[in-house]
């Protein structure tokens, strides 16, 4: 699974109004909802700030990846929010977050999403792709820069 397949332009958010973690998980929700990628908004919400407070999903590297799984999605959808400035996410490294990268998925596809999550985990250990996404000044821009770097790193099958 290709991250370009699950994510579009008009999924990615820069900058991200929010300034807190649950706000950003909430401001992207509810664009996942008002793009119409999501049904039961309320339900995917609590899904994805209960799997937050088990631990947070700051995975270091100033990259975050808030994920769930709830009815009111057909299949692996995702949302990427550049921040201006530095969102405590309560990281593993301590580090403020910049990138959040948000995944939802259904129940009864834990396969794709785990996988979805293996790929955003190896492409964002890479300092150089984190680097041109912060530098991107558009969604267009990032969708660019996250296809060249699957094409670069990964097998396009």
């Amino acid at each position: 699974m290709k991250l370009s397949e699950i994510l579009s332009d008009e999924l990615v958010i820069i900058p991200l109004k929010s300034v807190d973690k649950e706000d950003i998980i909430e401001e992207m929700v509810d664009h996942l909802y008002d793009k119409k990628k999501i049904g039961n908004r309320d339900k995917i919400l609590r899904a994805i700030l209960d799997r937050e407070k088990v631990m947070s999903t700051g995975v270091g590297d100033h990259v975050a990846i808030p994920h769930g799984k709830a009815e009111g999605v057909k299949d692996i959808v995702a949302s990427l929010g550049i921040t201006e400035n530095d969102v405590d996410f309560h990281s593993i490294d301590n580090k403020p977050v910049r990138l959040i990268f948000l995944l939802v998925g259904p129940p009864d596809k834990t396969g794709p999403h785990l996988k979805a999550l293996s790929r955003i985990s190896r492409l964002m250990h890479r300092e150089e792709f984190r680097a041109k996404l912060l530098k991107s000044k558009t969604p267009h821009e990032v969708m660019a820069v996250i296809e060249q770097e699957e094409e670069r790193y990964f097998e396009t099958n």
